[in-house]
């Protein structure tokens, strides 16, 4: 990671630092350093900073810090930071309804936006990536965890990238246009990103199945959620788990009775150990969830 960092504004109030060209834990992990040093500076006119997949944007006020003198600090900033290289963070079990019949029904209306209207959208996903069914492609997608890189587009959506190596990396392209609709809760699936649609509405993404965990709710209701109405953080592990539909039909009743929970372990991710056995490392990291 020794590119430079590449700066640029954004129209009056914005300055965007584009990290690296393609997504790595490397480049998360650097970001992540700069924007932490950013924060410790606690400078004045400085009203946001956003940390996404490979790269960070800060929302300022022109009229408290002038661009270039914030452009100068957070140049002094990155001089500075060493980048961390583990991470005290959570991994959180999420149960999901592979093939369900809600995102089933909604692909079916929009075939005329999809690469290969004759398939669904888990058989094109097994196909081209050279899997044997949609079985095999669950069962890679559930069989390593994902680490969450962002959290937006929507409130409370995560954008998590697969703890394999590259090329393990489950690729499929989004829809050639977007649909009008997508189910709550939707397990989506663009490029090497996997997300979940914290709320009902448009959409590109391939659709792989639901889950019945609410991961945004500005009413708090859920344990899991009191803390803050947006559930998943970056830096999150989370885990993916397959499950029937007797299991997510109650896990639904207990969502709406209030008493649902999700398994969530502490966890100390090191880059490091991760670099070395891409492999290994992340399946001790699920012995912790055992």
């Amino acid at each position: 990671m020794d590119q430079p960092i590449r700066y640029s504004f954004g129209a009056d109030e914005h300055l965007f630092a584009e990290v690296s060209e393609s997504m790595s834990l490397e480049a998360f992990f650097k970001g992540m350093a700069i924007t932490r040093a950013v924060e410790r500076l606690e400078l004045d006119g400085v009203l946001d900073v956003c940390l996404a997949n490979a790269s960070f944007q800060i929302r300022f006020d022109p009229d408290r810090i002038a661009p270039h003198a914030l452009l100068d600090a957070v140049k002094g900033a990155e001089a500075g930071a060493v980048a961390e290289r583990s991470l005290h963070t959570r991994i959180i079990e999420i149960p999901v309804l592979y093939n369900d019949p809600w995102t089933h029904e909604t692909l079916m209306r929009f075939r005329d936006r999809h690469q290969d209207p004759d398939a669904t959208d888990l058989e094109y996903a097994a196909r081209i990536n050279n899997l044997a069914d949609t079985e095999a492609f669950i069962t890679a997608h559930s069989g390593a965890p994902w680490f969450v890189s962002m959290v937006g587009f929507v409130a409370g959506l995560p954008f998590m990238f697969q703890m394999v190596e590259r090329q393990r990396q489950l690729q499929v392209p989004k829809y050639l246009r977007p649909r009008t609709d997508t189910p709550k809760l939707t397990l989506g699936h663009g490029g090497c990103f996997a997300c979940i649609y914290s709320v009902r509405g448009a959409g590109g993404y391939q659709m792989f199945g639901v889950t019945p965990a609410p991961i945004y709710d500005p009413q708090q209701q859920l344990p899991y959620l009191q803390e803050h109405m947006v559930f998943f953080r970056p830096g999150d592990i989370v885990q993916f788990k397959p499950i029937d539909r007797q299991t997510y039909d109650q896990a639904v009743a207990d969502v709406e009775a209030g008493h649902f929970d999700l398994r969530i372990r502490p966890v100390e991710f090191s880059l490091d150990a991760f670099l070395a056995d891409p492999t290994g490392y992340p399946q001790t990291l699920l012995e912790v969830q055992a």
